[in-house]
């Protein structure tokens, strides 16, 4: 097995945040990953992404031109990324903020509303949980028990007891993600 993800949206979205959690969850369930962030200079606002990949096997290479999976968090992202997902591959999206919505007919869309519920139930700055969630819940690539120990290694110990509200939130994000179809 072996999954390339590209999570693309805004600086200050957890998108980095999103992507080191997966990889740590990936080592500590002894796969083979690669993390590799991308952002501008401007950090909060500006446009960010990060390739990680998940295998059984060595992996070559960091560097991608197409994935298995694009979860993506803005219009910007969106227009970037649905074009590099493999025929058959998985694209994850929140609609906050989408004016064109994807249009492929060759992958999988799912959309999770996680903007909407994070500020529904007051949890807006675990909105990147939320949306892991809702990947995991249709690719769960690692088991929740890695998932608890990759938030145990990405968090600052201090936020430790933030853990629950993490594993709470990847809980909802399965529960609303959905599929989408293109008309």
């Amino acid at each position: 097995m072996t999954e390339e993800i590209i999570i693309a949206g805004f600086g200050g979205q957890g998108v980095l945040s999103m992507g080191k959690i997966l990889a740590y969850s990936g080592v500590m369930q002894n796969k083979e990953v690669s993390w590799m962030p991308s952002y501008g200079p401007e950090m909060r606002g500006g446009t960010s992404n990060v390739t990680v990949i998940i295998s059984d096997t060595r992996i070559s290479s960091p560097v991608l031109s197409s994935f298995d999976t694009a979860i993506i968090l803005n219009q910007q992202s969106l227009d970037k990324f649905e074009k590099a997902v493999k025929p058959g591959g998985m694209l994850l999206y929140d609609p906050n903020g989408i004016t064109h919505h994807p249009t492929r007919k060759d992958i999988n869309i799912y959309q999770i509303a996680a903007t909407d519920k994070a500020a529904e139930i007051g949890i807006a700055k675990l909105f990147n949980m939320i949306v892991l969630g809702g990947f995991l819940k249709y690719k769960p690539i690692v088991a929740d028990e890695f998932i608890h120990k990759g938030l145990e290694k990405s968090l600052p110990a201090r936020h430790h007891k933030l853990i629950p509200d993490n594993e709470k939130a990847i809980k909802i994000g399965m529960e609303i993600v959905k599929p989408y179809h293109v008309i």
